[in-house]
């Protein structure tokens, strides 16, 4: 009786996924390819904050400052999170290319120093945007250009624009490579379906006075993350539809997937770890469900192993599988496409059956138990 529950279940939560799935598909479809067409008018403040990124740091600032975007509205701050390697003073010796340092001291531990540094940033930067990334990203000389056209032409508030790993090293890279362009493409298409429900720090733009009208990060600052996702929400719920994303191949900012499994692992569970503070309920909906699916589809499998006899439920449970696999080829063709990465779908039938049991652990460890990030124990 129970295996038929279960059985039932997943049915029914395949059924719920593979809709899902080909809804963030034509997510994805309705946005359009965007080309720059004119050169920028809008003043711009490009802000990194930084901790022990001396390995990085030099090469991301030398891309931003090779922008093909006006000089004299470009305006670059760092902010260094408590580095004991040489992050600041790699980053002074741009200082006559117009770099900005600035440099926390904080006495008393925070749960986000990443919050704290680009509101620390935002209070001395000058543009009317903002632009976010990481220290250790690159990107071309169109990039900063193609994401405020883009504002200008349709003056959106708030700019998710793509992120894409590169330089992969082996197997385990390559698979986190295609498993990320699925997370872009998630946060795309709710963009696309006018449902925004994710984004990329390392990729993200938003007027400064916006960022002031509603508070900056007040009310989850103390989360060790949500600099990016969270703060998207605020601005959904008070300009719904003036939140974009650029759809261009110029636009895309380029970063490398975790060496080590432990990496990706804190990583994960600290982007996990915000889902619990989502306000819209939908969205929540939204990764219950998929949580949902994905367990029922551990337990399946396991249940198949030990009743070896249970034929029913084996053939359940590779019909759910196989249905996983193809809408999710259904959903990452076109964006691997759109990254020039089609090879990476090779890997997608590998990653369909890892994917399962690393979502049910996930969405458990991401939201309980301390985690490392940057050397420091976040909750």
């Amino acid at each position: 009786m129970a295996t038929q529950l279960v059985s039932i279940a997943l049915v029914i939560f395949a059924g719920i996924y593979a809709v899902l799935v080909c809804y963030m598909r034509a997510g994805w479809s309705a946005l359009p390819f965007f080309y720059k067409k004119d050169i920028p008018k809008t003043k711009v403040s490009v802000l990194i904050a930084a901790r022990n990124e001396a390995a990085n740091i030099g090469r991301t600032l030398s891309d931003i400052l090779a922008q093909d975007f006006p000089k004299e509205l470009l305006e670059v701050i760092v902010v260094d999170d408590h580095s004991t390697d040489d992050t600041s003073a790699i980053v002074r010796s741009f200082e006559g290319q117009g770099v900005q340092l600035l440099e926390l001291h904080e006495s008393q531990p925070l749960n986000s120093y990443k919050k704290k540094a680009i509101s620390e940033a935002i209070n001395v930067a000058s543009g009317d945007f903002i632009v976010t990334t990481d220290a250790d990203c690159r990107m071309g000389k169109d990039w900063l250009a193609t994401v405020i056209a883009y504002a200008e032409e349709t003056e959106c508030v708030l700019i998710s624009s793509p992120v894409v790993y590169s330089e992969q090293k082996g197997f385990f890279e390559e698979l986190q490579t295609l498993e990320f362009l699925y997370l872009i493409g998630l946060g795309a298409a709710g963009i696309g379906n006018k449902h925004p429900s994710t984004c990329n720090g390392a990729n993200l733009a938003y007027r400064r006075d916006v960022f002031h009208e509603l508070g900056g990060f007040n009310g989850i600052d103390h989360l060790a993350s949500g600099d990016d996702e969270l703060f998207l929400h605020k601005v959904a719920q008070e300009y719904p539809h003036r939140i974009g994303f650029c759809k261009s191949r110029q636009a895309i900012v380029y970063t490398d997937a975790k060496r080590s499994l432990r990496g990706f692992i804190n990583q994960r569970r600290r982007w996990a770890s915000k889902s619990t503070h989502y306000k819209n309920k939908g969205i929540v909906a939204l990764g219950v469900a998929i949580w949902t699916f994905n367990l029922l589809l551990l337990l399946t499998g396991v249940g198949t192993s030990v009743l070896a006899g249970d034929s029913g439920l084996g053939s359940v449970f590779l019909v759910a599988v196989a249905l996983k696999l193809a809408v999710e080829a259904f959903f990452l063709y076109p964006l691997c496409r759109f990254a020039k990465r089609l090879d990476l779908l090779a890997y997608l039938p590998i990653l369909t059956v890892l994917h399962v049991v690393y979502m049910v652990y996930i969405g458990i460890a991401g939201n309980m138990g301390k985690y490392q990030w940057k050397g420091r124990r976040v909750s």
